[in-house]
């Protein structure tokens, strides 16, 4: 569990709403089913705000006065969702939810600093900073999706072992 932990933050490293839009997009098409105070996630309304929230960040940080990620609001910012991932990842899978704040802070700041030394190098190669966000944005978005996958599969895996109810 601790790398789908790690991966999530390493999404919200390199962009900070897209793990949670794609866990919410889990969560409401009951795909990695929330419980307890995680309930909100499953809304229609997280749904769309985080989806909001994601594609706005997309689209912010193609504009070149988009501050950086390693800035102390940006910063603060992925930790807290780094956290809030990895707790909510935590407790789809019946996993204890403190491993999950951890680890998803740990692979947050691997994702915002390691992801910040990528794009720089990518920019200068290419002269350009637009591929280099545009491809930043994708594979943000396909790790997400990856990892809340294997997050699902897990859940099957621990749903089909436990006994039957009436059996």
């Amino acid at each position: 569990m601790i790398l789908w932990y790690v991966l999530l933050g390493i999404t919200v490293g390199l962009r900070s709403m897209t793990a949670i839009a794609v866990l919410c997009w889990f969560a409401w098409l009951r795909l990695l089913p929330q419980h307890g105070w995680a309930f909100w996630v499953g809304s229609l309304v997280a749904v769309i705000v985080f989806t909001v929230a994601a594609v706005g960040e997309y689209v912010a940080d193609t504009l070149p006065q988009t501050p950086s990620r390693t800035a102390p609001v940006g910063l603060g910012a992925r930790i807290v969702f780094g956290a809030l991932v990895g707790a909510l990842a935590a407790r789809g899978v019946f996993e204890p939810v403190a491993g999950g704040i951890i680890f998803g802070v740990i692979g947050a700041l691997i994702g915002t600093y390691g992801g910040h030394r990528v794009r720089m190098y990518w920019s200068k190669a290419l002269g350009r900073d637009l591929p280099a966000a545009l491809t930043e944005s994708a594979l943000a978005l396909a790790l997400a999706v990856f990892t809340c996958w294997q997050l699902e599969q897990t859940v099957v895996s621990i749903l089909s072992v436990l006994p039957r109810a009436g059996q």
